[in-house]
């Protein structure tokens, strides 16, 4: 299985998404990312564009067994969008992959069961309300104003949830069925870049929480949708998961025992996580460290550019 990272610099030069408390400490995560998963993967593979290969690689050297700039496709798309790039990644796989966010850490390798399975994901979740401003119903809402239709998926899924609806956390996401993920990213690429749809995403000012509706809420729909779908090629497809719930993804004792760390939303921003962060990567490789200390003060590195 291939661990694979992806980069849209464009969202990152915007401060789109949650992003680092600095830009050093955002080295500092893609170095420690990369340099514990790769002892349980050590095929990896980072998907950017040209900007971001230019920080990434060029600039900070981390070593991948493959570079894409596939994401230069998305030159002139929204960045409000951040989740795009993802996308992408996930739809140019031809083998079994592990999707990793930057903010993510892999202590010990995933169980087989979780490697193995089809599809996986780090956890369900299954608390959120449709009352909800960031919910499909305010997508549902948009479409339906400007007479666009949803995909199948999107459809019989919100039909089986009234006051709730699940979600698929994305902090890890992979699986051995590529086909059935390229199903997924690309129709959730179409649901965003189609030039029919941009008329009621105009709508929305901002952006930022609807990513994870696209991206997680999309992803629970294709599972239930092609999983009882008796004509769907997919037909039958269930997920597995790290953790069984949130609330156990973020439990000390479950994660320690999982080798897993995620840094979801404001984490990144907090003083005590990033000092730790700082103490993790000097410990690790102090050469390391002070060639991030490096770029993150050098002019060229800070200059460049998705122009």
């Amino acid at each position: 299985m291939r661990a694979v990272w992806s980069f849209w610099s464009k969202p990152f030069q915007a401060a789109k998404g949650r992003t680092w408390k600095t830009h050093f400490h955002h080295l500092l995560s893609w170095c420690l990312s990369l340099r514990l998963a790769r002892r349980h993967y050590p095929e990896t593979v980072l998907v950017t564009d040209r900007a971001g290969k230019l920080l990434l690689v060029d600039h900070l050297g981390l070593s991948f067994s493959h570079v894409s700039t596939e994401l230069e496709r998305l030159r002139k798309a929204d960045p409000g969008f951040w989740a795009l790039g993802k996308f992408i990644a996930y739809s140019i796989q031809d083998q079994p992959f592990l999707h990793l966010d930057t903010d993510v850490f892999l202590w010990g390798r995933l169980p087989a069961t979780v490697e193995n399975a089809p599809v996986f994901a780090q956890c369900p979740e299954t608390y959120h309300s449709i009352e909800q401003h960031h919910s499909p119903r305010t997508i549902e809402g948009i479409f339906e104003r400007h007479q666009l239709a949803l995909p199948n998926e999107w459809e019989w899924s919100r039909s089986r949830w009234d006051r709730h609806f699940r979600e698929e956390n994305c902090g890890i996401v992979g699986g051995t069925d590529t086909a059935f993920l390229r199903h997924y990213a690309t129709t959730a690429l179409d649901l965003v870049l189609n030039p029919l749809h941009a008329p009621a995403w105009a709508e929305l000012q901002e952006k930022d929480g609807f990513n994870q509706i696209i991206e997680q809420f999309w992803l629970s729909a294709c599972l239930d949708y092609h999983r009882f779908a008796p004509k769907s090629p997919h037909h039958g497809i269930q997920a597995s998961y790290l953790f069984p719930s949130l609330d156990a993804a973020f439990h000390p004792a479950h994660a320690a025992r999982a080798g897993f760390t995620h840094l979801l939303g404001d984490a990144k921003q907090n003083g005590f996580v990033t000092k730790r962060l700082e103490e993790r990567v000097l410990r690790e490789d102090p050469v390391l460290y002070r060639h991030c200390v490096r770029v993150s003060q050098s002019p060229s590195a800070l200059s460049w550019s998705y122009a």
